[in-house]
């Protein structure tokens, strides 16, 4: 059961990182970031590393995702592409 989950964990993780950099939109890329995050921060504490799933779920996937977004809402689009 473990290796399963282990594969999907990492299948999503691939996933979320090529949709990171290939989206257009901003915003879906800040999301989608967020999701690999998220992803991450299970990954980490499959692995035992409680300490370093709890920093990446509470800086990466929480705090980043927050300031990453509030930046987009600052900023206006030049082109319509």
């Amino acid at each position: 059961m473990t290796i399963a989950f282990d594969i999907v964990l990492q299948v999503f993780i691939l996933i979320c990182a090529i949709a990171a950099i290939t989206v257009r939109d901003l915003l879906s890329s800040v999301m989608i970031l967020g999701a690999y995050s998220f992803f991450m921060c299970l990954m980490w504490a499959q692995m035992g590393a409680v300490d370093v799933a709890f920093t990446e779920a509470s800086v990466s996937a929480g705090i980043g995702t927050i300031l990453f977004i509030a930046a987009l809402m600052k900023t206006t689009r030049r082109s319509r592409d």
